[in-house]
């Protein structure tokens, strides 16, 4: 079976089940006292990377970015999010239950929210307004085919968020895909927010964990909140080779995977009535004029292939670590197999 329903179910390689054996016994400790040393290494691994004081290892994106959310706020805050973002439709509505705080969302066009539309949702002062204090950024973004957020647009974010006294936070769960077309530094991308979080087990393969990074008060705060939802880890050191072994070994490969991507759509264009996005990253968007999606998604699993829906009545496939050129080359002759065949 080839999977491209996401990045999140590639599987440990040898070499990283190895990096994880070679810690036992003398690289754990207990995380919850900051005493394990292999997570220890990981989050200033993580500092160095992003140019941050501080770094927080978490189970997961979702804890990350809810974790920078109560960080930034207060009760009763108002958090600003472009309209096709992971946190507005993927999160279980978790920063109003556990944040207390209510979700603002502008409209953008492939992620990037419409800086005019932000500014005037930025809310005034006076006391019966719920008070702005963060605006969530995801770059690459999700629903929107993994597409790049640009390095200009952030700056002029950033600017606006500056003039007004708001936080900024990067979910940057697949920001290195985003790196592996741009060229552009992570500590280029993390220096215009306040907090950054990435994923280890999306694009670079580790099987559990994100990273949360910012100052050190910030991330003190979050080191606390972590604790309060029940994200104390003991002997997590197991899990934190893994993405030091991601981090040290599957960034660069990256390109890998969207190029696939790049390949795969173009390979899909060429059969009749199919509708592709053109993809930046590794996610590649599209649909049938000839099939229901729900309909495609079930004849690609009958034959081998598993996809899944996309948001926004799109289906998509994710290329990751788990696939090769060959998997690439089965799955667009299935899907030739299917359109030829009806």
């Amino acid at each position: 079976m080839v999977d491209l329903r996401s990045d999140t179910v590639s599987l440990p390689t040898p070499e990283m089940a190895e990096a994880i054996m070679a810690v036992i016994p003398h690289g754990l400790g207990d995380d919850v006292y900051g005493e394990d040393p292999t997570v220890l290494k990981l989050q200033q691994k993580c500092c160095n990377l992003t140019g941050k004081e501080a770094a927080l290892f978490v189970t997961s994106g979702c804890m990350a970015n809810q974790l920078a959310i109560k960080s930034h706020s207060v009760p009763g805050n108002e958090v600003i999010v472009e309209s096709e973002s992971h946190i507005l439709h993927y999160e279980t509505a978790a920063p109003s239950i556990i944040s207390g705080v209510q979700l603002m969302p502008v409209n953008g066009s492939n992620g990037e929210p419409d800086l005019s539309e932000l500014e005037r949702k930025i809310r005034p002062k006076e006391y019966y307004y719920p008070q702005t204090s963060l605006v969530c950024l995801e770059n690459t973004h999700n629903r929107s085919g993994g597409a790049i957020i640009s390095i200009t647009h952030i700056e002029k974010l950033r600017k606006l968020c500056n003039d007004y006294s708001i936080k900024m936070h990067l979910d940057g769960a697949r920001i290195f895909n985003a790196i592996a077309e741009t060229g552009i530094d992570l500590k280029k991308y993390s220096s215009y927010f306040d907090s950054i979080s990435f994923c280890f087990s999306k694009g670079l393969g580790a099987p559990v964990g994100s990273v949360l990074c910012g100052n050190t008060a910030f991330i003190a705060t979050a080191r606390k909140w972590r604790k309060i939802l029940g994200g104390g880890m003991r002997q997590s050191g197991i899990l934190a080779a893994a993405a030091i072994y991601a981090v040290d070994n599957n960034i660069t490969r990256l390109k890998d995977d969207n190029l696939r991507a790049k390949h795969f759509a173009n390979g899909l264009l060429e059969l009749s009535g199919m509708i592709v996005k053109e993809p930046q990253t590794n996610i590649v968007l599209f649909k049938s004029e000839k099939f229901e999606n729900s309909d495609l998604i079930q004849r690609c699993k009958s034959h081998g292939i598993l996809i899944s829906s996309g948001g926004n009545d799109n289906i998509r496939a994710v290329f990751h670590l788990g696939i090769n050129d060959d998997d690439l080359s089965f799955a667009l002759s299935v899907f030739k197999k299917i359109c030829l065949n009806n």
